[in-house]
């Protein structure tokens, strides 16, 4: 009988085994590789929290969880490094890059290199960053739509901005407006997710920006369900406690006046005829209007930034669908209160933080951060925007971004809240 139980154990084992072993396999020669790296070490000391090591345990995980990280721990030391060859291939391709996009070179680039002795100051700077997204996700007083549910809870489709680069052990969530094309094409270039006549970009302006924002160019969580079932929160959890998360975000003021400028002030089909059309519609009173963006704009007639405002605060926006990602707040992209980003980027400090970043996730010798662009929509220009914007519009939209603002230590605008 003892004997019989010990056979179909070992039956049972050996079934659960080959089914992981199916799963490693398919990952692999996928886009992506299910092998776990360490993330780099947070900075020691009271404010920060030491990164997990391989060598470290995994605190208390489910049985499932701890089966899996123990299984797949077994690949980590052969698979954590990129071959010396890449290596040497990525950095003689890392030099300036050429700039081939015809709208890229228009809008200009900073060649000026940045100095580089502030690590001490970035330490300082991630150490308070962190601290100020933690004590207000921890306070029962602070409160927004969201942040009391778990990650279990967030949908699978509310995870499509997590990008996983299984190679070096990165996960990013990209906010558009806030430099997501170069960071995704960085992420391109790390794992190796896309080819060029055969051969992985080395380079991350050589890759086009309709490849960059091709969603089949990158491994995101909310695609986990259809690769592992049943695995996939498991598999995410097991991630995002070994990876280096990081997320770059931005004044959200200047955030929604750079969408604007770039979805409305520019001949969009796409926006135009999703956005525009019901917004001239509805705001401006028009009846009659054009069907193309190329017709509309050659008889003058565009959506205004008051249009804009209107739309975002009108509670039928939202019940009709969700906020288009551009304008979507950084805690319904994100997930701040739920997930424990090792790196807090920001747009305003973009320069300094890339570097501190590529260092620290020791992949700076692989390749660089694509150069700023010059023409950044200014935090100055927040007066000229909601200049003719009424009072009580500028307070209502601050409801709405309070918790942006809040979570990443943006000051409230008060020149713009008050008479």
């Amino acid at each position: 009988m003892t004997k019989a139980r010990l056979l179909r154990l070992s039956v049972v084992l050996v079934s659960v085994f080959m089914i992981l072993l199916i799963i490693v396999y398919w990952d692999n020669v996928g886009t992506a590789h299910f092998y776990l790296h360490t993330s780099f070490s947070r900075p020691h000391s009271s404010g920060a929290i030491p990164g997990i090591t391989a060598g470290e345990d995994w605190e208390a995980l489910p049985d499932v969880d701890e089966f899996l990280a123990k299984l797949l721990s077994s690949n980590l030391k052969q698979n954590s490094s990129i071959p010396r060859k890449t290596e040497q291939l990525l950095v003689q391709g890392s030099s300036k890059p050429v700039v081939s996009n015809l709208e890229e070179n228009v809008r200009g680039y900073d060649w000026s290199t940045h100095n580089a002795r502030n690590s001490l100051d970035q330490e300082k700077l991630q150490i308070e960053r962190q601290r100020t997204l933690r004590e207000f996700c921890a306070n029962s007083s602070f409160t927004f739509p969201t942040k009391e549910r778990s990650f279990d809870d967030i949908p699978n489709y509310e995870l499509n901005h997590l990008i996983v680069d299984d190679r070096h052990g990165i996960i990013y969530c990209y906010v558009p407006k806030v430099a997501c094309t170069n960071w995704k094409r960085v992420m391109i270039v790390l794992s190796e997710s896309l080819l060029d006549q055969g051969v992985p970009y080395r380079n991350p302006l050589d890759i086009p920006r309709e490849h960059v924002h091709n969603t089949s160019t990158h491994l995101t969580f909310n695609k986990f369900w259809r690769r592992y079932g049943k695995f996939s929160r498991h598999l995410m959890k097991i991630k995002l406690k070994k990876y280096t998360k990081f997320l770059f975000v931005r004044d959200p003021f200047v955030r929604l006046i750079s969408a604007f400028r770039s979805k409305f002030e520019l001949e969009n089909e796409e926006f135009y005829r999703r956005f525009a059309i019901p917004m001239l519609k509805l705001y401006s009173n028009h009846t009659n209007v054009p069907t193309s963006v190329s017709e509309a704009f050659g008889a003058g007639l565009k959506v205004s930034f008051s249009d804009f405002i209107q739309y975002l605060l009108d509670p039928r926006t939202e019940k009709m669908a969700p906020f288009n990602e551009h304008w979507r707040q950084v805690y319904r992209l994100c997930h701040p209160c739920q997930i424990d980003y090792d790196f807090i980027g920001k747009l305003e400090t973009l320069d300094e933080d890339a570097a501190y970043l590529l260092q620290l996730l020791k992949v700076d010798r692989l390749l660089r951060f694509p150069p700023s662009y010059r023409n950044r929509t200014a935090s100055s220009w927040e007066d000229d925007w909601f200049a003719k914007i009424p009072l009580a519009w500028r307070q209502q939209l601050y409801k709405l971004y309070e918790a942006d603002f809040v979570l990443f230590g943006y000051p409230k605008p008060e020149n713009l809240l008050k008479d």
